[in-house]
């Protein structure tokens, strides 16, 4: 893509990249070689739109007539997740499993916070369907049964869930159910199907398809906050939402799996970490006024959890970075013994901490004690000192021993400190390597945003024996159609992770399979 103006063609080589915070909506303006041209820092809004619309009218202001040289947008949001926990702006879902009469016992959502339920759930629905590990099917879908409940939630219901027993390995039956929803509801209705969102794991999966359903009109209320701000600066600009593996997804593929942006923002700081550093293989640091959250960096991307994770109170299996959080920030409060936190003076900490006039001892003010951060701007009570120096003590004893608990006591790696409140972090730290601070680091998360690939993802299984290799390059073609499908550049996508997982207690051998494959973005 290119501007054609009365001056020539003007190269679109400039992105921006924007994350939406809890406190704080950061933006960035990178070159194609990926120097930084303008950033800011804004307070985020209660409706998010307001904040997103100040950061980016920001950095466009500061590029003056080179803003005609913007090509690509892209967004990391928490909205999704906070709509979520407040239990706001969800829409109404079918939550339809094909597991019957083998799954009855538990139905959809049963184990979800009421008042969530109450949000979410239209209808719920065990309708025969599903298969066995092997590939057997547990009984046939009912295609009947299933136009009998779509009839049933039509009026009430804003999406369809399907979840379908084993079937990120045997997904014909979910794939069967959709088209009948979309001939009896119309292409209006939004359809999730859980192979497409969550791995092996029935109850979690169709948990992760159900949220997802729920958030379609969250993530359109942002897209369009989003293209308002853009249509009134006049740019005509390719736009990404960020997802919580650390790589970036084209809006359409946003809006059919918002759910995928849960996360996006500690994803964000580690890639921008790793682009600021240099390093494809790190602990990250990132520090803000409440927590620091801890993160691995490995072979370029944030290190994946293995456990379940919880949102709102609900069971999820789909990928998230492997997070530990600390409640200790900037505005982490100290007590008069010198304990540490869990209380926080978040956004007030201007206001609220002795360094700057206020009557609050705060880990910003610890910092400035021992010479850590900008030095204090009002005079510490000579009475708080030792308080604020044993607090000092043990926060870098907590930072310690988060480290070890992420590396797992592997040999010494280097740590990279980034965020508003990383002057918290020790230039020397038991079990680090060493403390790297780049530059720009307290906007990481903009940063990874903007710099962030694109990938695709499949879980499957396969057999343990004959056919393995055969199986292992079928997933590898899929992952790399799924990349291209999210606006990954054909051209450039590899497959960067196979990851085998012995089944031992199937009969017959097999292998739980991880293919994931990435690439930059396309030509505009």
């Amino acid at each position: 893509m290119a501007d054609r103006t009365s001056g020539g063609t003007v190269a679109r080589d400039l992105r921006i990249g924007v994350d939406v915070g809890g406190t704080n909506t950061d933006a960035v303006v990178l070159s194609a070689k990926g120097e930084v041209l303008a950033r800011t820092k804004q307070a985020t809004s209660a409706d998010v739109t307001s904040g997103l619309h100040a950061a980016l009218t920001a950095v466009l202001d500061q590029l003056g007539d080179d803003v005609r040289r913007v090509g690509r947008v892209m967004l990391g949001t928490t909205h999704a997740t906070n709509a979520i926990l407040e239990r706001r702006g969800l829409g109404k879902v079918a939550a339809i499993r094909l597991g019957g009469p083998a799954t009855t016992s538990v139905p959809p959502a049963q184990s979800w916070p009421a008042d969530l339920s109450a949000a979410i759930t239209a209808r719920t629905a065990v309708l025969p369907g599903g298969h066995y590990v092997d590939g057997r099917p547990i009984s046939k879908l009912d295609p009947g049964a299933l136009r009998a409940v779509l009839a049933d939630v039509a009026e009430e219901a804003d999406a369809i869930a399907l979840t379908s027993v084993f079937s990120p390995a045997f997904a014909d039956q979910e794939l069967e159910a959709a088209e009948i929803a979309r001939d009896e509801l119309g292409d209006a209705v939004p359809i999730s199907m859980s192979h497409e969102i969550g791995t092996l794991g029935l109850l979690e999966r169709e948990n992760a398809t159900i949220l997802n359903a729920a958030l379609y009109r969250v993530i359109s209320a942002v897209w369009d906050g989003l293209q308002h701000t853009l249509a009134e600066r006049g740019l005509d600009v390719t736009t990404y939402f960020a997802q919580n593996d650390g790589t970036l997804m084209a809006i359409d593929y946003a809006v059919r799996y918002p759910v995928l942006t849960i996360g996006s923002g500690p994803a964000n700081s580690i890639r921008g970490a790793a682009f600021l550093s240099g390093l494809t293989d790190a602990i990250i640091a990132d520090v803000g006024g409440t927590s620091t959250d801890f993160g691995v960096l490995y072979a370029g991307f944030p290190r994946e959890s293995s456990a379940g994770v919880e949102i709102g109170g609900v069971r999820t299996n789909f990928r998230m970075p492997d997070i530990l959080a600390l409640a200790l920030g900037g505005g982490t409060v100290i007590g008069p013994d010198g304990s540490v936190g869990p209380q926080s003076v978040g956004y007030r900490i201007t206001e609220k901490a002795l360094t700057f006039g206020g009557d609050t001892p705060t880990m910003t003010d610890a910092g400035a004690l021992v010479g850590r951060g900008a030095p204090a701007g009002s005079p510490i009570p000579e009475r708080l000192r030792g308080a604020l120096g044993s607090a000092v003590e043990t926060a870098d004893q907590m930072l310690a021993d988060a480290v070890d608990r992420m590396t797992l006591g592997k040999t010494d790696q280097p740590l990279v400190a980034v965020g508003g409140g990383s002057f918290l972090i020790p230039d020397a730290l038991a079990g680090v390597a060493e403390v790297i601070r780049p530059a720009h680091g307290d906007i990481a998360n903009a940063v990874g945003a903007a710099i962030a690939m694109v990938s695709g993802t499949i879980e499957t299984i396969i057999p343990a024996g004959e056919g393995r290799r055969e199986a292992i390059a079928e997933a590898s073609g899929v992952a790399g159609r799924r990349a291209v499908q999210a606006g990954a550049d054909p051209a450039g996508v590899e497959v960067v992770e196979i990851t085998e997982v012995p089944m031992s207690y199937l009969p017959e051998p097999a292998l739980r399979l991880r293919v994931k494959a990435a690439g930059p973005l396309g030509n505009l």
